[in-house]
Parts: structure tokens; C-alpha cells; sequence
């Protein structure tokens, strides 16, 4: 009778004596005089086949069915490892992959990394670079739906070029130009007068010609919106939430990731520190006129962070006004500072925030004074005739947060499939 399948980090449970049912991939293969050791790889982990010398075993990455007896052995992963076993191929012989992915670790380019990719990602330290995703993604969810938020999803197709300035793509819907969204900024706030808080996971949509090793023109965005705020320092409070549940997910969900990875896991304090725009520039040594931060700032600022407040994390609160989208809340008591904010994590911005503009003439002022013409904002800017309560968001940049974690040097790294200036392939 054919037993159920044993997982690879289950086997170690199985009794010794007992027939056994792995499924997975040929990981290595190492004939000796006497024996031959086959290690198969499922999505669990790695386990050891002992065959007799010269058993024909298929190559390397070829999809196996091994049954056979667990038998207890200190020197097999777990302690257990398999014998008396039968080896049966599930597909064609795999070809001689472009990596040696049995190493401890991928000794490879970049571009063969990503050329590969549909093989590269199956090396267990590339899969834990995903398992912190798939895991922060896990406490991202948790955390927001125990806060009472609604998941939505909104559309990529979008009729005008207007969220952020930013270049868009231009794609042909049935014979006119639309565009794909560069965010769901304009529906999730939107959907605050429908759900009150809401969040979403998804792609967005960049066709800014940057080349360097932390922009993407696809990457998934990690947005949040939240109504009846009292200001921006309520949405920072969400996001502190957020990312504490997200450092949770990992914890729970990821643990042998960051132990194959080595590394540390960020704590996030009860409060972070929060930095007006004015100190941060002052920190970092820039002058007092820059309407932004560039990385050499972020990274000052990250520094002063650690040291300072012995914390990852760092707010800093009040860019100006001019600097920032049309949307965003100015400060009542200066109007030249915004109600907006970004999170800086290990030195590189991770997450833009604010509270939004609500009130509709608010709107047609701002639109005015930026010399932006109504028509194309119609659709978005009319929902607040409709009653928007006061409201604010965030979103965060799921690569580079994984990118962080891991001290990445490029973001490509920790891309399933990176689309960039010159990559649309594979």
C-alpha cells in the first residue's frame, strides 16, 4: 500500500523501520566505492537516500518519487536518512542546470542569477530571501485585518497619467491610450469613504528610466489607507503597527529562513523616533534649502538613528509642502510644511506616507495653484463633494524591505522576476 508523502523536515519524526514517500528534486548525487548518497530537496528542506553503488539515479534538478525505510543516522540531516529505496523519475531528465545550486551558496553574477531565475530561485538561501516576503506579506495581512481593515484590490488600467508626476507606461485599450497605475492611491482613498480602512497588496507600475540598484519599473507596493485620523502622526502610529506585525510574520512563518540567511531581524520600538524634515537635513549635513533627502542623507540619518535611539527605524515627518504630491495635508500652522512623512529603515527609504488632503475645495485650490488642469483628476477629485472623512496612508516597497533584511546589495537580488530598464526576461 503506498504511504503518504513525508515532508523532508518530518522525516526525522517518521519511525525508524517505517516505509516512507518523499517527493522532490535530485539536489546532488555522490557515487563512492561502496554506496551511492542521493539528497533530495522538496520545499521543506533536504533529505539523504542511501542506494547501493552504482544505482542509475537521474541527474541533478530531475523531479524523484523515493520509497523506502527511514533508518536512524547521526551523520543524515535530522538524524534520519532513507534506505532499501526505490527511485522513480516524475518527468524527463533535467538538463545540467546554469548554477551548481547543491553549494552552500550561489557563486554566481547577477545576470546569470536573474537569466536563470526559474532555476536560481530553487537554491534553499534564494527560496529564504522569499520566505521572508511570503512572510512579512503573512503579518503585513494579520496585523491590518486585526485593526479592523478591509483588503482591496484596485484597477492597473487607469485612463489618465496624473497620480504622481512620475513617467507612466502607455498601453492600447481597444484603440486609446490608457496607462498602467503607477498606485491605488486615488481608489484606496476612495474606498476610506466606503470602508473606512483599507489596504492593499499589489503591483505598481514605474517607467522612470533609473538604473540603479534600488528602482524597479514593476515592484510590489504595499499600500494603506485609514479614515477618521486626527493627523499625520495617526497614520504613523499604523504604520509602526504594521511593520511590527510584519517583523511578527517572520518570526512566526520564517524562522528557518533567517536561520539559513544569518541574519537579524529588526526589533521595532514601541515608538519610533520622528524627525521634522528641518533636524534631518541639519543631521545629515545638507543644506537648509533641499526640498528632499538623497541616499548619502537616508544613510546619515539611519546611522543617527542606530545610534541615537539604538533603532533600525526612522521617521522623518514635515517635507515641504511644494516637494510632495498635490495631495498631501499641509501643516495648518506653516503651510510650507506637509503633513507627510517617510520611513527610513537600515538607511534607505522604505515607506511614503501623510494625511491626505479631504475637503473638495481644498483640492480645486491645490489643483489651481500647481497649474493642474481639473479634467484630468474629474473622476478622483469629485468623490470628495461626496463626504471623505479626515484621512491618511502609507505605502511600503515589499523589495526593498526584503532587500533591508537581508543587506542586499542590489534590489534585483530579492526579485522574483525584475523588471527594469533593460530586463523584460525571463
Amino acid at each position: 500500500m503506498r504511504p503518504p508523502r513525508t515532508l523532508t523536515t518530518a522525516l526525522p519524526a517518521a519511525e525508524p523501520g517505517t516505509t516512507v514517500l518523499l517527493q522532490g528534486w535530485v539536489h546532488r548525487r555522490r557515487e563512492l566505492a561502496r554506496v551511492t548518497f542521493l539528497v533530495v530537496r522538496d520545499r521543506a528542506g533536504l533529505a539523504q537516500v542511501v542506494l547501493p553503488a552504482g544505482t542509475e539515479v537521474p541527474p541533478e534538478e530531475t523531479p524523484v518519487e523515493v520509497v523506502g525505510t527511514a533508518t536512524a543516522n547521526t551523520q543524515a540531516p535530522g538524524g534520519v536518512e532513507v534506505t532499501q529505496a526505490r527511485v522513480t523519475a516524475l518527468g524527463e531528465p533535467a538538463d545540467t542546470p546554469a548554477v551548481e545550486l547543491w553549494r552552500p551558496t550561489l557563486d554566481t553574477g547577477l545576470p546569470t542569477l536573474l537569466d536563470h531565475a526559474a532555476t536560481t530561485w530553487r537554491h534553499p538561501a534564494q527560496r529564504a530571501r522569499w520566505e521572508l516576503a511570503a512572510a512579512s506579506l503573512h503579518g503585513f495581512r494579520t496585523a491590518l485585518d486585526a485593526g479592523g481593515f478591509t483588503e482591496v484590490h484596485s484597477p492597473k488600467l487607469v485612463e489618465s497619467a496624473t497620480e504622481s508626476g512620475a513617467n507612466v507606461f502607455e498601453v492600447d485599450y481597444f484603440g486609446r491610450p490608457a496607462y498602467l497605475a503607477q498606485s491605488p492611491q486615488f481608489f484606496k482613498q476612495q474606498l476610506v469613504g466606503v470602508f473606512e480602512r483599507v489596504y492593499e497588496v499589489g503591483p505598481v507600475f514605474r517607467a522612470e528610466p533609473h538604473d540603479t540598484v534600488r528602482h524597479l519599473a514593476e515592484y510590489v507596493s504595499l499600500d494603506v489607507e485609514l479614515g477618521f485620523v486626527r493627523d499625520h502622526r495617526d497614520v504613523i502610529a499604523c504604520l509602526r503597527d504594521t511593520v511590527a506585525g510584519m517583523v511578527a510574520g517572520i518570526h512566526e512563518r520564517a524562522g528557518a529562513a533567517v536561520e539559513r540567511l544569518g541574519i537579524t531581524v529588526p526589533e521595532v520600538p514601541a515608538e519610533l523616533p520622528v524627525l521634522h524634515f528641518r533636524e534631518a537635513l541639519e543631521i545629515a549635513g545638507a543644506p537648509a534649502d533641499e526640498p528632499d533627502l538623497d541616499p548619502a542623507h537616508e544613510r546619515a540619518l539611519g546611522e543617527w538613528g542606530l545610534r541615537e535611539h539604538g533603532s533600525d527605524f526612522v521617521v522623518v515627518e514635515g517635507y515641504p509642502t511644494a516637494s510632495r504630491a498635490f495631495y498631501s495635508h499641509p501643516d495648518p500652522d506653516d503651510p510650507h510644511w506637509s503633513r507627510s512623512f517617510d520611513l527610513l529603515f537600515r538607511g534607505l527609504e522604505l515607506v511614503s506616507g501623510a494625511q491626505r488632503l479631504h475637503r473638495y475645495s481644498d483640492y480645486v485650490t491645490t489643483l489651481e495653484q500647481r497649474g493642474y488642469p481639473y479634467e484630468p483628476f474629474a473622476s478622483y477629485v469629485e468623490a470628495f463633494r461626496r463626504g471623505i472623512p479626515p484621512h491618511g496612508g502609507f505605502a511600503i516597497g515589499l523589495e526593498r524591505w526584503v532587500a533591508r533584511l537581508v543587506e542586499a546589495a542590489n534590489i534585483r537580488e530579492v526579485t522574483l522576476f525584475p523588471r527594469d530598464l533593460h530586463r523584460l526576461a525571463p
